[in-house]
């Protein structure tokens, strides 16, 4: 792995857009420090600690939520509008025309920007007002809450544009490695607070070996499933093209048990804390009733978690993988499942197997992810969100996701990787 490493430093092109992720990963981790102004740091660092659902996104932004940093928003605005836009592809003909072409892609993804900020502007003035009700801005001007909700929506829109670059001139998906980067910087944090409750006895050390125990597991199964595939012999016959022989080879399909990777963990948990941030507006009843009906420590909220992260794990394979499509591009260069007649029977037979390994990975996903709500109310220990359930899910499928783009880089440069 080393050597691997050393060759792809060694590659200019690979080794500038290392540089250019690590570089714009530094300067998200400099914003989380960067605090909105006005604010009263003591009486923000308790209302975004504890047992909440803000405290739980805290762990997903790296610290910028109980800083109240300009990019207390994290990139949650822009992952909801990108939902959006996505379910309003299937019900809206023209946008889904769109959605096939370069052009139509580009405009569609500056209607998700444009939505990322208006998102995020509700979303900051719902925290803004409900942090001054509770006395942690210095004042009461309505100047100072219009300051900073625009520095609020300010750094959610650079976030978004740093993601984007380094999308598209970096390593990896930019928007998943901020999230990746919130929870890496947040787990020495946890593992402290872990091991100040096992040392002062607020805690039994053979909790602390079950966290241990079910970390690894956690690891190990993430792993398994996520390289877990299904493969579909294909058969490709012979045929003369001008006066060269194609096909007559035999190859197959991959179908991976979880297509979607951590796509629907990031959703579901995206979708779920948009009303915890509506709830916050205000103090009246209906708004406190809403806040208890989203705490992420009730049963029916963890039955909606686990419920969305199944649906969005067919959603959103079935937005990457078409069976017909691909049953029709087999067809269209001779190629065939043995025993399968070409066209729609082989579309039906991946469509039967696509959903069935899907809902084992979606199953899978959704029980891993809400595991640590329960490991918590049976031992005590806060530990659970950062070293297992959805953290380690995002953590090991955004790593494993990057690897795999250094690795086809270094295969197209005849260097070999060292996934195996």
């Amino acid at each position: 792995m080393i050597a691997t490493l050393r060759n792809a430093w060694q590659v200019p092109d690979l080794r500038k857009r290392i540089l250019i992720t690590v570089a714009l990963l530094v300067a998200f981790r400099a914003g989380v420090a960067v605090p909105v102004p006005g604010i009263v740091p003591e009486l923000i660092q308790q209302l975004f600690s504890g047992g909440t659902l803000f405290a739980f996104m805290d762990l997903f932004s790296g610290g910028a939520l109980s800083n109240y940093s300009v990019f207390a928003l994290s990139i949650y605005p822009y992952i909801n509008a990108s939902i959006i836009m996505q379910l309003l592809q299937m019900v809206i003909p023209k946008w889904e025309e769109m959605s096939k072409d370069e052009d139509g892609r580009k405009k569609l993804q500056g209607y998700t920007r444009y939505g990322t900020v208006i998102l995020g502007a509700i979303q900051a003035t719902g925290m803004t007002l409900a942090i001054r009700a509770r006395g942690a801005l210095v004042s009461d001007s309505p100047w100072l809450v219009v300051e900073a909700v625009l520095s609020l929506v300010a750094g959610t829109a650079f976030l978004m544009w740093l993601g984007e670059v380094i999308t598209e001139k970096g390593i990896g998906n930019g928007i998943s490695l901020f999230i990746f980067a919130g929870i890496v910087t947040g787990i020495p944090r946890e593992l402290a607070q872990i091991w100040s409750l096992l040392r002062s006895g607020e805690a039994k050390w053979y909790n602390g070996v079950l966290l241990l125990v079910i970390s690894i597991a956690t690891v190990l199964l993430v792993i398994w499933i996520t390289e877990g595939e299904r493969r579909i012999p294909v058969q490709y016959s012979k045929r003369v093209v001008g006066r060269k022989m194609m096909g007559g080879y035999a190859t197959h399909i991959p179908l991976k048990i979880n297509q979607a990777g951590v796509i629907p963990v990031i959703f579901a948990s995206s979708l779920l804390s948009f009303p915890a941030t509506i709830a916050s507006f205000t103090t009246k009843p209906w708004a406190v009733k809403l806040g208890e009906f989203f705490d992420y420590t009730k049963p029916w909220y963890t039955a909606m978690y686990a419920v969305l992260i199944f649906g969005f794990t067919f959603f959103y394979t079935g937005m990457v993988f078409n069976p017909v499509e691909v049953a029709d591009n087999m067809r269209k260069y001779g190629g065939f499942v043995p025993g399968m007649r070409p066209g729609k029977p082989t579309a039906d037979l991946l469509s039967r197997i696509v959903t069935r390994i899907t809902a084992v990975g979606a199953l899978f996903l959704a029980i891993i992810a809400v595991l640590p709500n329960f490991m918590i109310q049976i031992t005590g220990l806060p530990g659970f969100h950062a070293l297992g359930g959805t953290a380690l899910i995002i953590v090991i499928g955004v790593a494993l996701e990057t690897m795999k783009q250094i690795e086809a880089q270094l295969v197209m440069r005849n260097y070999q990787g060292f996934l195996r």
